[in-house]
């Protein structure tokens, strides 16, 4: 029962934010390494803010929503 549990809610969430944060990741690299995102400017780092708390909200809400759903 709990391996039918992983496969079918933990086994995605791994996979979803996993293999979708090494593309996230790695395109934040590339817009930084390219000179198209300015560390150095205001803006722009509270966009890059924006950018990667909005990763780890829905990351951490989807979690949570998983947990609420299988065990309580």
């Amino acid at each position: 029962m709990m391996m039918q549990i992983f496969f079918q809610s933990w086994l995605p969430f791994i996979y979803l934010y996993g293999v979708g944060g090494i593309f996230f990741f790695s395109g934040m690299y590339i817009v930084i390494k390219s000179g198209a995102l300015n560390l150095k400017k205001r803006r722009h780092r509270f966009w890059l803010k924006i950018l990667l708390g909005g990763f780890f909200f829905f990351m951490f809400m989807h979690a949570f929503l998983i947990i609420a759903a299988l065990y309580l």
